[in-house]
């Protein structure tokens, strides 16, 4: 059974979350192993569920900014168990790996969405690309 087919067939099993959420799963682990563990000492690439919880946060930012927590939501993602229901789903369906220390447990209550997405935009000048760039930064930190 080719990759399509077994993605296929993981959404008729599991209809709860859109397409494009184990897309952006997939993509998100791609930028934990090239931005949060990058340069870590470590025997493997294995990536743990906190540490593909804290690379979709920042992965969800820098692609969607203000509107992140809108973004997963609309995908079926509203908690961080959500993810954690996606990646064991691409487990199941044999489209990702795993260790047997890994549990669903993993991604219980890591994060609040509705804290770690209340993000506010601060804009800069880039005058070298002559062009405006927005950083997001939490609304706490804002505030102070």
């Amino acid at each position: 059974m080719t990759a399509a087919e077994k993605f296929r067939k993981l959404l008729q099993a599991d209809a709860r979350y859109d397409a494009e959420a184990y897309n952006f799963v997939y993509e998100a682990l791609d930028f934990t192993l090239k931005n949060v563990i990058k340069g870590t000492q470590r025997t493997s690439q294995h990536v743990t569920g906190r540490e593909l919880l804290e690379g979709v946060r920042q992965y969800a930012i820098d692609q969607f900014g203000c509107m992140a927590r809108t973004v997963l939501v609309s995908w079926g993602v509203q908690a961080t168990a959500d993810i954690g229901e996606i990646v064991f789903n691409l487990v199941e369906h044999d489209l990702m790996g795993r260790q047997e220390s890994d549990s669903k447990a993993d991604f219980l209550d890591v994060y609040a969405f509705d804290e770690v997405f209340d993000v506010a935009p601060v804009f800069c000048y880039a005058p070298d690309r002559k062009e405006w760039k927005a950083a997001y930064v939490a609304r706490a930190h804002q505030q102070r």
